[in-house]
C-alpha cells in the first residue's frame, strides 16, 4: 500500500455534511452502480447456511433484511456520528452495507432465475439489484469516512476503492471517493483534471 501522510481526521460535522451529500448523489439517475455478477467484485453467491447472512426476526419490525431494515441502520448510524459515537456509527454502517449487499445479491440470483421466464420479472428485480448495490455504495462511502475519522486509513482505503469500482471514477460518488484518496495521499493526482492540466498523461 502507499504511503499515507499524515492529515487531520474528519471531523463530525465533515462526516455528516459529505454523507449527507453522497446521498444526495445516489438518487441521482445517472449515477449507476455495478450490480453484482457485474464487476463489482464484491458480490459473492450466498449460502442459505452462511452464519453471516443477516436474518429477520419477529422482533425487528418488518425484518432487517429489507430495504426499510437498512435504512433503519443508516438513521442510527446518523444518530450514532451525531452523538460523536464512532464505534457505534462504524457498527451500524457495517450491518448496513451487509444487508443491502444481500438483498442485491438476492434480487440480481431471482433476475437470472427468471432471464428467458419472464421479462417483467426478471426486469424488475435486476433493477431493484440495482438499486439496493447504490445503497450499499452509500453505507460504504459513509462508512469509509468514519474509518478515516478515526485515523483508520488502512481500513477507509480498500472501501474507496471498492467504490470506485463499483460507481465508476466518472460518477458522482466514484469522484467524491477518489478525492478522499487524494486527500490522504493514496494518489497524488487529481481528478477531474483542472483547465490547466495536460489531458495526454
Amino acid at each position: 500500500m502507499a504511503h499515507l501522510r499524515t492529515i487531520q481526521p474528519l471531523s463530525i460535522a465533515g462526516i455528516l455534511s459529505l454523507s449527507m451529500l453522497a446521498g444526495v448523489m445516489l438518487k441521482t439517475p445517472s449515477v449507476q452502480a455495478q450490480t453484482p455478477g457485474s464487476g463489482s467484485g464484491q458480490a459473492r453467491p450466498i449460502s442459505p447456511d452462511d452464519p453471516n447472512v443477516v436474518r429477520p426476526t419477529p422482533a425487528q419490525g418488518g425484518g432487517l433484511l429489507s430495504l426499510q431494515g437498512g435504512q433503519r441502520l443508516m438513521n442510527e448510524a446518523d444518530q450514532a456520528v451525531k452523538a460523536q459515537n464512532l464505534p457505534l456509527a462504524m457498527k451500524k454502517l457495517q450491518e448496513a452495507r451487509q444487508v443491502y449487499n444481500q438483498l442485491s445479491n438476492f434480487y440480481q440470483e431471482l433476475a437470472a432465475s427468471f432471464s428467458g421466464v419472464d421479462t417483467r420479472v426478471a426486469d424488475s428485480q435486476r433493477q431493484k439489484a440495482l438499486e439496493t448495490a447504490q445503497l450499499r455504495d452509500q453505507a460504504t462511502y459513509r462508512l469509509a469516512l468514519v474509518h478515516r475519522a478515526m485515523n483508520q486509513s488502512e481500513l477507509a482505503v480498500p472501501l474507496l476503492v471498492q467504490i470506485i469500482r463499483s460507481q465508476q471514477p466518472t460518477r458522482d460518488l466514484g469522484k467524491q471517493a477518489y478525492q478522499q484518496l487524494l486527500e490522504m495521499g493514496f494518489v497524488d493526482v487529481a481528478y477531474p483534471r483542472t483547465a490547466d492540466q495536460p489531458t495526454n498523461r
